[in-house]
Order: structure tokens, then sequence, then C-alpha cells
């Protein structure tokens, strides 16, 4: 019944959001970027290297657990592999914000492929170990995605190629759209190799490992390298970071803002397939997670809707309508998760909800961090966010 349920969600979904996306390109003004061909060819040559990171990051997201479960680990165990991924990006989290600064973005983004190839690697393995380590080195390459590739944009956008910063948010918007596309795709080419082909839940993250290869050879052979602040030692760069956050309660805001928003989602990143596939028999995950995307997607479309003249909402309105509907997700879970209680259909489409927020603040985010934090430090300051917020989800994780 659930896998039924699951899949007219998944196509209604995707006609709401396919109508969603027309009202939002029906809503948005001409966009001057849009007729510049030069910052067109950029942000394409962009989209190209980062898209093919994030598909190979997507393909992981159905089967993770499924993977350590169908090893035969338990929930306690699983949790322990989680929390060491989370801590590691605490752990290196702040230092490859500095090194991607100091020793070059174009250099870290090459160090990310290989580094995450390494992590898929560890996956064919069933010792507990090896699965540790494949976590760990899956936590640096989670904070280089997040950290090397944005800083690298940025820099070009604004440097570079002396584009005005306000046609940031339209790169920001664009990938959070095409990223939701990818990761649905991601999530039926997970579900097909893992179940139909029977391949097992080890498919995806070997599917992984020749998307990760392309992006690095990309980057190192179409990228220009570029620098944050180079003079500095390593642990000047950390404490200049820090001391940004400190002076500007602005900063320290938008990164208290992250850390407890995202903390959520990390969690939820581990619940989700457990909650949903109690029985080891609930439905297709790959189609779980598509339909995940889709509202992702969905909420893109409204940041774009609600960012109009027409609405004439502020970034930072959307947000705060973001926050409040994971908040009401939240509530709902709690509810339906109840060991008396439980319904997995309510926690599935509380989940709906929550990716929806998801999508609404990603595009949100990204744009107010590039109107708040400083471009010399950036990478630092974005890392130094990821340690409230990896420690949160750790303990989540651990109570």
């Amino acid at each position: 019944m659930m896998e039924g349920f699951v899949c007219v969600i998944f196509f209604f979904l995707s006609a709401l959001c396919v109508g969603m996306e027309i009202m939002a390109r029906k809503a948005k003004p001409p966009e001057i970027s849009a007729s510049n061909p030069i910052f067109l060819k950029f942000q394409t040559d962009y989209f190209k290297v980062y898209f093919l990171a994030l598909l190979a990051d997507w393909l992981q997201g159905p089967y993770l657990y499924k993977l350590y479960s169908h090893y035969g680990f338990e929930e306690s165990q699983i949790a322990v592999l989680y929390v060491c991924g989370f801590a590691s990006s605490v752990i290196f989290g702040t230092g490859t914000g500095v090194l991607a600064d100091r020793y070059g973005r174009k250099r870290l983004c090459v160090c990310f492929a290989v580094v995450y190839s390494i992590s898929c690697l560890t996956k064919l393995s069933r010792h507990y170990g090896v699965l540790i380590l494949g976590r760990v080195l899956g936590g640096v390459s989670t904070s280089l995605l997040f950290t090397a590739f944005e800083s690298w944009y940025v820099y070009e956008h604004i440097e570079t190629h002396d584009f005005p910063p306000e046609w940031l948010p339209v790169t920001f918007s664009r990938a959070t759209f095409w990223n939701g596309i990818l990761a649905i795709g991601a999530g039926i080419a997970a579900n097909v190799f893992a179940g139909l082909f029977n391949y097992g839940p080890v498919a995806p993250f070997v599917m992984a490992i020749p998307l990760l290869i392309a992006s690095g050879v990309l980057v190192s052979t179409k990228w220009n390298e570029n620098y944050g602040t180079r003079q500095m030692r390593f642990s000047k760069l950390c404490i200049e970071g820090l001391r940004e956050i400190v002076r500007s309660k602005r900063i320290v805001l938008i990164g208290a803002i992250q850390s407890l928003f995202e903390s959520c989602m990390y969690i939820f990143v581990f619940i989700w397939t457990p909650v949903l596939d109690s029985d080891q028999s609930g439905p297709p995950l790959g189609v779980v997670f598509s339909s995940f995307m889709i509202c992702i997607m969905i909420g893109s479309s409204l940041f774009h809707i609600l960012t109009t003249k027409h609405a004439r909402l502020q970034a930072v309105h959307v947000l705060a309508i973001s926050v409040l509907l994971a908040l009401t997700s939240m509530v709902s879970c709690i509810k339906s998760t109840h060991p008396h209680h439980e319904n997995p259909t309510v926690s599935f489409l509380a989940f709906l909800l929550l990716e929806l927020a998801c999508g609404m603040y990603f595009p949100c985010m990204g744009y107010l961090r590039t109107r708040i934090i400083p471009e010399k430090n950036r990478a630092s300051i974005v890392n130094w966010f990821r340690v409230p917020l990896n420690s949160i989800a750790c303990i989540g994780l651990i109570i």
C-alpha cells in the first residue's frame, strides 16, 4: 500500500513541479544576465563541473543507510558511522576552507574528486573499520563540495569577470533548481541499479566514481586557479575567519540560522530510511528520494515567485517562511513516529514538507551569505559555521 501511495505522490509532485516552474518563469522579469553571452558561458562552464560533483553525491543518498543495514549492522552501529562523517566535517571542515583560501580553490576541488572516489570505494568492504574510514573521507569531501566550489565561483564572478553581485542569486537559484533535477534522476537511477537489476545497495556508490573522476579532470583542465588571503599562515587564517564572525552580529546570526536549520537536515538524512522502511519491505527508496528532490525544486520555484516585484518579498522573508515550514514538518514527525502511534504515511508527507522548505532555504542562504560574508575569508568563515552545525547533528544522533 505504501509503495503505491509513494508512486502516486511522485507523479502528482512531478506535475505540480512543472506547473510551479512555469509560473515562476512567467513571474520573473527578464534578467539582464540572461542576455549576456559571456555570463551565460561562464555559468554553464561552472555548472558542467559542479553538477557532475553533485550528481555523484546524490547517487549515494537513497541507499547509504540501506547499505549499512544490508551489511548486517545494527542501528546504533550505523549511527556511529554517520557520526564519524559529521565529526570529520567538524575536525577537518574548518581546515578545508582555509586550505582553499591559501592553496587554491581549484586545487581543493580536484582533491574533492580524489578523496570522494576513495570514500566510494570503501563501500565495497564489509569491514566496519574500512567503512568508518570511508565516512571520515566522506565528511572531508562534503566540506570541500560545499566550500571550495562556491568560493571559486564567487571569486571568478566578482573579481575575474567583474559581473554585478546582483547576478549571484541567479546562479544560486538555478543551481538549486537543477540540483533537484539531478537528484531526481539520481534517485531513479539508484533505484534501478540497486533494485530492479539486483546489483544491491552498493551499486550507486560504484556509479558515482566515474562521475567524480570526470569532475576532477574538468576542473584541472578548464578552471583557473584563485585564492583567498594567501599571505597569512594557516593558523592566522583560521583566527581571522573567527574574528570576522565575532565582530559582526549579522555573520553570527546567519551562522546560527545555518547551523540550526541544516543540523536538522543532517539528522533527517539519517532517520528517513529507517522511519519509512522499518519493516524492510517499505516503499522503493529511490522513488522516495526522488520525491524529496522534486519538493526541493518546488521550493526553488516558490523562491522565484515570492521574490518577484509582484510579491515583493525579500530573501530574509522567504528564509523565515522556510524555517516555519521546517518547524511544522518536525512537529508533525514527533507524533507520527511515536512508538505506539507510528504512521509512515504522515511521516512521508512531513518529510516532503521539510524538503520543500529546503528548496526555499538554499537560494535564500546562498544569497545572504554573499551579501554578508566578506570575500577574503569566505571559505574559512563558512567552514567555521560547520563546527556547530555538525556538532549539533552528532549530539542528536548519539542521543
